[in-house]
């Protein structure tokens, strides 16, 4: 069984993260590419712990994955976008 998921990656300070939004999850780094695969390792051991728990299906369920073939496929993005919010001074 393979699993697609969205992974983001972006600079916090000198690390870089990765981020599952989809399953909410995250590593870091100091490279993009170790970054990466510090977060295909941390996707794993947590769908092998949620399965070792009987939580698995009901965890990707409500995360809005779906069985498509042999394979689980997480609900597609329709828009990514830098947005900016002005905010009064009271909430600075």
């Amino acid at each position: 069984m393979k699993i697609e998921f969205t992974s983001q990656v972006f600079k916090e300070g000198r690390m870089y993260v990765a981020y599952a939004p989809e399953l909410d999850l995250s590593s870091c780094a100091t490279t993009q590419v170790k970054a990466q695969k510090n977060l295909l390792e941390a996707v794993r051991l947590f769908l092998e712990e949620a399965e070792k728990k009987g939580s698995l299906e009901e965890i990707l369920a409500e995360a809005g994955f779906i069985r498509r073939h042999n394979r689980l496929v997480g609900p597609r993005f329709v828009l990514t976008q830098r947005v900016t919010l002005p905010l009064s001074a009271t909430h600075a």
